[in-house]
C-alpha cells in the first residue's frame, strides 16, 4: 500500500489535481481489476476531495447504469441511459457539469444534500464501461479545473482496469 497524501489546496487546484492523478496511478499500478480499481479511486476521492458527499461509479450493465463501487449515502441503483446527470453524461459520451441539480431537467435526487454534481463518462476502446459519479452539497462547487482534472483521475482509472 502506498502512502497517500490527502491534502487538496483549493488555491491550486490543477496543481492539487495532478499530484492526486500521479498518487492514483501509484495505486492503482499492476492492478487492473475494474472493481477494485474503482473502489480505490472512490475512496480516494472521497477522502481527498473537499466538499463532496458522493463520488462513486456507475456501470453499465445490459444497456443501464448499475450502482458500482462509492463512498457515501446508499444510492439510486439503477439508471437508464439518457435518464439523470449520470444517464445524460452517459448517453452523450461527455461530462456533464451542473452547478445546481434542481435545476436540471429529470434530475434524479438520491441524496437531497446534494446540490452540484459533475459525471465523467468512462471510455475504454470507444466503448462506454460506465461513469464517475460526484455530487456536493455547495451550488456550483465544480468548474472547469475540476473537470479537467477528474476528466484526468477518470482516464487513469479506465486505463488501468481490464474493462
Amino acid at each position: 500500500m502506498h502512502e497517500l497524501n490527502t491534502d487538496f489546496d483549493p488555491n491550486d487546484k490543477p496543481g492539487s489535481y495532478e499530484r492526486l492523478r500521479r498518487q492514483l496511478a501509484a495505486l492503482l499500478a499492476g492492478e487492473s481489476d475494474l472493481i477494485a480499481n474503482a473502489a480505490n479511486t472512490s475512496a480516494l476521492l472521497y477522502t481527498t476531495l473537499p466538499g463532496v458527499n458522493w463520488v462513486g461509479f456507475y456501470l453499465l450493465r445490459a444497456g443501464e447504469l448499475v450502482l458500482g463501487p462509492f463512498q457515501g449515502k446508499p444510492a439510486c441503483v439503477r439508471i437508464a441511459l439518457g435518464k439523470g446527470v449520470c444517464g445524460t453524461a452517459a448517453s452523450q459520451r461527455a461530462t456533464v457539469r451542473v452547478g445546481d441539480v434542481h435545476a436540471f431537467p429529470g434530475h434524479i435526487a438520491c441524496d437531497p444534500a446534494s446540490r452540484a454534481e459533475i459525471v465523467i463518462p468512462l471510455i475504454k476502446a470507444e466503448r462506454l464501461v460506465g461513469v464517475l459519479d460526484i455530487d456536493s452539497p455547495e451550488l456550483g462547487r465544480f468548474d472547469e479545473i475540476d473537470q479537467r482534472g477528474l476528466e484526468a483521475l477518470a482516464a487513469v482509472m479506465i486505463n488501468a482496469s481490464h474493462a
